[in-house]
């Protein structure tokens, strides 16, 4: 693994870029310094600068906070989002029966005229769908287990939009969808998603990207178990930004030897290593 310093030490090797959002760009309340402006000139460079976001929300409604906390247009192409990926799989369960939704009502966006129904009871849904918790800093994923065992004991699957078990939100790390998702498969309950480190959102993004050779395409993100893992899976080279959601185990004066180290823990590896998008 190399560390760099700079996203333009490296940017002739690659055409385009599949860059995650929070974390890397920002953290719910603010822009990174630096990140907008790597990412801008990327784009007015070499090539579309792709943001790919385990957000349950569809991309319009993503694109909106990136507005709010000043990340500008120029930083980026394209929003893919996991609410996009995962409106097809909600989609294809439309004529199952009712479902039980989990998660805050901010996050209604992703059902935007699919035609389902629901149901406040989980006893008689036909499938749960999580975009998160319903408090997600006041609320613990073991909270759910004893909400959740029925369901997952008759069969009942779940639908996760977000796989993130967690992230950070303003400095602070909150729990994510991927952590009922957890809870849920732990229980022995079934569960489809369809964000990083899963293949439906690389779909979407590589055939909004067209014919490009996937040797020239590099992924950003910070989060070990989604954007690396995810690169690896598709073959595709990869930045870890290592002061995002992992930065308090990055302590010593090696980077690079450390973020391998701890990389290969998790059972990923990357190609480059930075402290911060820059």
């Amino acid at each position: 693994m190399q560390a760099i310093q700079s996203l333009a030490d490296i940017e002739d090797r690659y055409d385009a870029l599949l860059c995650d959002v929070w974390g890397v760009i920002h953290d719910g309340a603010h822009a990174f310094d630096g990140a907008a402006d790597a990412l801008a000139g990327f784009a007015a460079r070499r090539g579309p600068v792709l943001l790919i976001s385990n957000s349950s929300q569809p991309h319009d409604v993503a694109e909106r906070l990136l507005d709010r906390v000043s990340v500008p247009r120029a930083a980026w192409t394209q929003m893919i989002t996991s609410g996009d990926a995962t409106r097809d799989l909600l989609a294809a369960r439309r004529n199952d029966g009712k479902a039980w939704a989990v998660g805050q009502p901010t996050t209604g966006a992703i059902y935007r005229d699919l035609g389902l129904s629901f149901t406040d009871d989980l006893g008689e849904a036909a499938f749960i769908s999580c975009t998160g918790l319903r408090d997600d800093v006041n609320d613990h994923p073991e909270d759910y287990r004893p909400l959740f065992a029925p369901a997952a004991a008759r069969g009942v699957p779940m639908i996760c939009a977000n796989p993130d078990i967690q992230a950070i939100a303003a400095g602070v790390k909150v729990w994510c969808g991927g952590s009922l998702a957890r809870v849920y498969a732990d229980l022995g309950g079934e569960v489809a998603m369809a964000g990083k480190p899963y293949p439906a959102i690389y779909d979407l993004a590589f055939r909004a990207l067209g014919d490009i050779d996937r040797k020239r395409v590099l992924v950003i993100g910070d989060g070990a178990p989604t954007d690396i893992k995810g690169a690896n899976a598709q073959g595709l080279d990869s930045l870890f930004i290592a002061g995002g959601l992992h930065g308090d185990a990055f302590a010593g004066e090696d980077l690079a030897a450390e973020a391998e180290a701890f990389l290969a823990e998790a059972g990923v590896s990357a190609t480059y290593v930075m402290r911060a998008l820059a």
